[in-house]
């Protein structure tokens, strides 16, 4: 008999969800809370859980990440009065099952709950058969970057293109390559295209290869990468950077897997599988005319979103001793240990360069230490130590403003008037804009005064993770 759960703080919702279940044979089990949600969750397994967004001790879809640890967690279906399109989002993005707004008819969530149900059971049943995923050289445990690990293994038992998206070193080329080592072609080759580097006039013969006097210098026959990488893997690397002039024929060329050499006659088959990354985004480029739609259709059949670092802080420490015990095998000595302020110091930075970063400070921090057998914070390198004092100190000095501000009056000095939010208009502009001006100029004062601690922004501003992150995402900021 399937469990339920519903975590609502409406009684009214959840002695109905009681009723209803108890007609369909389920069990069921109720919370007002995320506390008793939780509680209810560590007793027990559940098959799904009916979970709102505002609740007294806080926002159902900042635990969606907790939930998603729990062993064989439950299938969530968001049921809320909320009605957030950037929440809605967030959820789906997350895992959920279905983002369904109230009042919801009976019939909508029976219908809803008996496809989670039938989902659930077929995927319990395929458990066993699920070949589990090799990620020798990808660490993490967090449940953003389990999401992650979950669509390459997805990706690896087909052939689907697919399209790695993410910032600079967030390790896009290494995901690629786990896709490719895990899948029916591992033992083809695994050959990567420099996007970047193409030219309309090196195109034809550095992906298609020539024949011998195709032109100077063709002294051979020679394959291109497309040859090479027959029966195994293409990666085309920073796919963004594709010149326009080229994506047309590149376009017909992954349609058909046809093509044929400089110089020759008689056309050619690949038998490929097409991996693609890129750290901009398409789809804005593709509003810009700056890329082509068909194409960018042609390579997001499975589309895997890598996670900046400074979202997982909680794969830090994993990631400083999977690197740290590679670099120690690899420089000949032994093991190095870790102080206390070593990982909180890590925590402070937000990594703008991602894991690439990371790991490249952990070498330095290793140099540094020499002989020593325990890494200090101090041995990190000394400009994300000075990034991370600077932004102590920044906040230091605007806490001081605070306190100022909730002094007596009398005390107040004249300087308050001059707040970041003063303002004076040549012409008024509409309200519409002068909302969204605001609420940007707002978002970057709250990253300027709290650098890049995520839980006293949520606190200072009241508002929830997803809706702070959706409109990062509007005004295109960067933490």
């Amino acid at each position: 008999m399937p469990n339920i759960l519903i975590i609502d703080d409406d009684v009214n919702i959840c002695e109905t969800f009681e009723s209803l279940l108890s007609r369909l044979q389920y069990n069921c089990a109720t919370a007002q809370t995320i506390a008793k949600g939780f509680d209810l969750l560590r007793e027990r397994e559940f098959d799904v859980l009916f979970l709102d967004v505002r609740l007294p001790d806080g926002n159902g879809l900042d635990y969606l990440s907790d939930i998603a640890h729990f062993d064989n967690p439950p299938e969530v279906i968001i049921l809320t009065g909320d009605g957030d399109p950037a929440g809605a989002e967030t959820a789906i993005q997350r895992g959920v099952w279905d983002y369904l707004v109230k009042p919801a008819s009976i019939k909508e969530i029976t219908q809803t709950l008996k496809r989670v149900l039938k989902y659930r059971q077929e995927k319990l049943d395929k458990r066993g058969d699920t070949k589990t995923l090799e990620v020798a050289h990808m660490v993490g445990t967090s449940s953003i970057i389990r999401n992650c690990f979950n669509l390459m293994a997805q990706a690896a038992s087909t052939d689907a293109n697919v399209l790695i998206t993410g910032e600079t070193g967030t390790g896009k080329e290494l995901t690629a390559r786990t896709i490719h080592a895990n899948s029916k072609r591992t033992q083809g080759d695994f050959v990567v295209v420099d996007c970047a580097a193409l030219t309309e006039t090196l195109l034809e013969s550095t992906l298609f290869g020539h024949k011998k006097g195709a032109f100077t210098g063709a002294q051979t026959d020679k394959d291109g990468l497309v040859k090479l990488a027959d029966n195994g893997t293409l990666f085309l690397d920073e796919v963004g950077e594709m010149p326009l002039n080229i994506q047309k024929s590149f376009l017909r060329f992954l349609q058909e897997r046809v093509f044929r050499p400089v110089g020759g006659t008689v056309e050619e088959k690949s038998n490929f599988r097409l991996i693609s990354a890129t750290n901009r985004n398409l789809a804005t480029m593709v509003e810009q005319g700056e890329f082509r739609r068909d194409l960018l259709f042609r390579l997001k059949t499975v589309h895997i979103e890598l996670p900046a670092l400074r979202l997982r802080n909680d794969d830090l420490e994993l990631l400083s001793k999977f690197r740290i015990e590679q670099l120690c095998k690899q420089y000949g000595m032994p093991v190095k240990d870790f102080s206390a302020d070593f990982f909180p110091m890590l925590a402070k930075y937000d990594w703008p360069g991602n894991v690439r970063e990371l790991f490249n400070a952990l070498e330095q921090a290793l140099v540094a230490a020499g002989s020593e057998s325990v890494l200090y914070a101090r041995h990190l390198p000394a400009d994300i130590r000075i990034k991370i004092a600077q932004a102590n100190l920044t906040r230091g000095l605007e806490n001081q403003t605070t306190h100022a501000d909730k002094a007596p009056a009398s005390e107040k000095s004249d300087k308050r008037a001059a707040t970041p939010f003063s303002f004076s208009f040549d012409a008024l502009p509409t309200l519409r804009q002068f909302k969204s001006d605001m609420e940007k100029k707002y978002l970057l004062q709250l990253i300027a005064q709290h650098g890049s601690n995520i839980h006293e922004m949520l606190e200072t501003s009241g508002l929830s993770r997803s809706h702070f992150y959706a409109l990062l995402k509007k005004y295109n900021i960067s933490l």
